[in-house]
């Protein structure tokens, strides 16, 4: 397989050096003045690793976080708080992971060579892509712009990493004419048990991936265009050291297409739709961990179709975008329990009893320039969501008269003041919205928590959260560097977490009990983060990001998962064809944990990390090698988001050679 991978990108890449990975939306070439009301775009990249994951690309930012149960498949905390309470997209489209354990985020059905460029919008600016509490973050795929001539371009990459003996080969083709417009990617990766600080192999934390991805584009007229997309992606043999289960087949299928048409002279610029459908299977089991007493089987199963349609309107100092959001996801999940007697019965359970979600939400985003140096944003949402529970006799159990079928308003709303003075910036803004319950907190049956060893159950009557949001942010550039200070508090009302059950018996063998999920009165929710850069040198730059979070509940108790005070700081060096990179990140020690919710106090640590690259060129094509180590000191640790306190991987050298064709 990896031969064949290699030979295939080798034969599809058409030599034609580019020297930027980011290529930007077809739309740049159409009409000038449409740039004017797209969204500033928050850019993340690393120079310490060229083949990042995705994960490892989203690491870098501020206020992102992650929950870790293995070496793939991490599971992105946006403001420290877990997936329900944040929407993520891709291109726009709503995909919904297809585990009860959360062990397919929506980050894990794409590649990091098939994205140009990530959009984390933070609370309620993010209901643009439907009703959130945390925020939004949209994986922007690449998608080349139309060219007046007939070009080809391409780049490939391979490399292996040496503690978990990890080989990948990322390559891109794309073709741009006048009329048509194809963009291709491929990647494989193929992992094996990783070594922790102490030198002592971590069990079951293997993985296999392969993705890939195709989209055409092809100009109708002048000012339109139609586009065709899909993305495959299968992951197979995926260990979670974390969990009493590993992965034995993931398989996603996310197709869209799109039309968008260009107006001149008018008050309404674009006017983009797009329709998609994916659906995602996920067979997670125990066959692997012979020292399991029961054996059990938990496939899962998502299936989602949806449209987007919007417009963006330009007039003078003030832009508008107006966007419809609809779709309609059925998730399903099972339990099998084998007894060790096989002629015995099997026990069998929807852990998701066949529970759709239909979704449609208005919203729009405005920003009016009030003059040169200050800006108005404001916008909201009002959407509708409808859940179905086909076998709601499940939840009826625990929560007799439960409602088969529920229909729920989501109203938000955010507005912000931005100033700039003479390289000052500030900003000030606030935010008010509604969420629904998710699956698992509505529907989910017995679904096992191996963190805090609890099986938990849903309630289909939970009120909706409801969260009143306060932002601001200060800061100063210079052409030789530049400082940022954010601050955002949340006060959620209806809080949805766990609590223990008075009724009820665990199934799991491995339980200690039942949670049900329910609403507190209220948390709280306080984030900070101070970054700077700065250019020491012409080529040496130097740059640092310091985060603090605190999150309570309604009797002031710590809420799970909330981040220590974490840093990171990297310098870069480059001279001629040559650059070095050095970093350190780390937490100090988590005082602030959660007891009841299994979590325990975690020590301190600091990573140090180097990487250096060469720049050649091989018949006029961009060629860069690199070689690096992560954790060099061979630090044995485990952070507060490390489910189970697994240890992190310790020393690991990688390699990686790029060329752009």
């Amino acid at each position: 397989m990896k031969q064949l991978t290699l030979i295939l990108l080798i034969l599809g890449s058409i030599a034609n050096a580019q020297n930027t990975p980011i290529v930007r939306d077809s739309s740049d070439v159409v009409l000038d003045e449409v740039l004017v009301i797209a969204a500033k775009k928050n850019k993340i990249e690393t120079a310490m690793k060229m083949a990042v994951t995705v994960d490892e690309f989203l690491a870098s930012s501020d206020n992102i976080s992650f929950i870790k149960r293995g070496a793939y498949a991490w599971e992105p905390l946006l403001n420290n708080m877990s997936t329900e309470r944040s929407t993520v997209t891709i291109d726009g489209m709503h995909v919904f992971g297809a585990c009860t354990d959360k062990m397919d985020p929506v980050t894990s059905y794409i590649e990091s060579n098939n994205l140009s460029e990530i959009d984390i919008k933070s609370g309620q600016e993010g209901s643009l892509h439907g009703a959130t509490v945390a925020g939004s973050i949209d994986l922007k795929r690449k998608s080349s712009a139309f060219t007046p001539d007939k070009n080809w371009s391409g780049a490939y990459q391979a490399g292996y990493e040496f503690n978990n003996n990890q080989f990948f080969n990322l390559g891109n083709v794309a073709f741009t004419s006048n009329k048509l417009v194809a963009d291709g990617s491929i990647s494989f990766r193929d992992a094996g048990n990783y070594t922790d600080g102490n030198g002592n192999e971590v069990l079951h934390s293997q993985f296999t991936k392969f993705n890939t991805s195709l989209g055409i584009a092809y100009k109708t007229s002048d000012l339109s265009s139609v586009r065709v997309d899909a993305i495959f992606d299968k992951a197979e043999d995926v260990g979670y050291p974390a969990l009493p289960m590993d992965l034995s087949l993931s398989r996603a299928l996310i197709t869209s297409v799109a039309y968008k048409q260009f107006f001149e002279n008018k008050l309404i610029k674009v006017w983009d739709t797009k329709v998609y459908f994916n659906t995602i299977e996920h067979y997670m089991d125990d066959t692997t961990r012979p020292e399991n007493l029961v054996h059990m089987d938990m496939p899962g199963w998502s299936t989602t179709y949806g449209l987007v349609s919007k417009i963006n309107i330009k007039h003078n100092n003030y832009a508008s975008e107006i966007q419809l959001n609809a779709y309609d996801n059925l998730a399903i999940a099972e339990m099998r329990m084998y007894p060790q007697d096989y002629s015995e019965t099997t026990m069998f359970a929807y852990s998701w009893p066949w529970v759709t979600t239909r979704y449609a939400g208005l919203s729009t985003s405005n920003a009016w320039d009030i003059s040169d140096r200050s800006t108005l944003n404001f916008g909201g949402t009002l959407g509708v969501n409808y859940n179905y529970s086909k076998y709601i006799e499940f939840n009826r159990i625990f929560h007799p008269g439960a409602s088969q079928e529920k229909t729920r308003f989501l109203p938000n709303l955010y507005a912000g003041y931005q100033l700039n003075i003479d390289g000052f910036n500030a900003s000030v803004g606030g935010g008010y919205g509604h969420r629904a319950p998710s699956v698992s907190e509505g529907y989910g049956y017995y679904i096992y928590n191996s963190f805090d060893r609890y099986d938990y159950i849903g309630d289909p009557d939970l009120e909706n959260e409801i969260s009143y949001e306060g932002n601001a942010s200060a800061g100063f550039s210079h052409t030789k560097g530049s400082i940022q200070a954010k601050v955002n508090y949340f006060y959620i009302k209806n809080y949805i977490i766990g609590r223990i059950l008075s009724s009820g018996s665990p199934m799991n063998y491995q339980s200690v009990g039942v949670k049900g999920y329910t609403s507190l009165d209220h948390a709280t929710l306080f984030n900070f983060s101070l970054s700077a850069d700065y250019s020491i040198l012409q080529n040496l730059h130097w740059k640092g990001t310091v985060t603090y979070a605190r999150g309570l509940d309604e009797n002031k108790n710590n809420l799970p998962f909330i981040r220590p005070l974490s840093y990171q700081t990297a310098l870069h060096f480059s001279y001629q064809k040559v650059g070095i990179s050095t970093s350190l990140n780390g937490d100090l020690k988590q005082i602030d944990y959660s007891p009841e919710y299994g979590e325990d106090e975690t020590s301190s640590y600091t990573n140090w990390n180097v990487s250096a690259d060469y720049t050649f060129y091989i018949k006029n094509n961009k060629t860069i090698l690199q070689v690096g180590a992560e954790n060099v000191f061979d630090t044995y640790y485990s952070t507060y988001a490390d489910w189970g306190n697994i240890p992190r991987m310790g020393r690991n050298i990688f390699t990686s050679l790029k060329i752009n064709l």
